[in-house]
């Protein structure tokens, strides 16, 4: 199936069911949905980075260090999770993500806007991740990973800098990672 033809709920600003739409549209006309964001890590704490494939219909050819998507129509966000960290890492019967954090997540223009729950999974290498939906992969330790968000040639999807920002403040105990 085209993914832009995938059947989403469109939500409003408590993330109540409103509607359906097909992605495609959902993103063209801005319409609210339900996304899910899943942090991989390994046994030795690294963390999953990898540059999305330029066919992507959101945020073509950036960096990002979660893995995710939207949540399909009657899905669940704990659902979607397992799904997409399976089919993007690669790897079969991962076990269920934990979930930490919901947020509502809007671009600064305002013509992107999505419920987004963050999670994490433990993953041990090796990975074999889709090759439509992931152009470059590397396991990073939390200092990589750092120098190459502060530092200049990797362009990272702005959605998951939000979901990045709200964990470090959640792992720091603050109120503000969620709303």
């Amino acid at each position: 199936m085209n993914p832009a033809d995938e059947i989403l709920d469109i939500v409003d600003e408590n993330d109540e069911v409103t509607g359906q739409a097909p992605r495609g549209e959902a993103y063209a006309r801005g319409l609210r949905h339900r996304c899910v964001f899943v942090l991989a890590r390994d046994g030795e704490g690294r963390y999953f980075v990898h540059r999305r494939t330029p066919v992507k219909l959101v945020f073509p050819s950036m960096y990002d260090m979660f893995v995710g998507g939207v949540v399909g129509a009657g899905e669940s966000y704990d659902e979607a999770a397992l799904r997409e960290a399976e089919e993007e890492l690669g790897v079969p019967g991962l076990p269920a993500p934990v979930p930490l954090f919901k947020f509502l997540y809007e671009s600064g223009d305002a013509t992107r806007t999505w419920w987004s729950y963050v999670y994490e999974v433990r993953c041990d290498p090796p990975v074999s991740p889709q090759p439509e939906e992931v152009a470059w992969h590397a396991f990073l330790t939390r200092a990589e990973l750092e120098r190459r968000l502060a530092g200049p040639g990797w362009e990272w999807v702005p959605d998951g800098l939000a979901a990045w920002e709200r964990l470090r403040a959640f792992r720091d105990g603050s109120t503000e990672s969620g709303r």
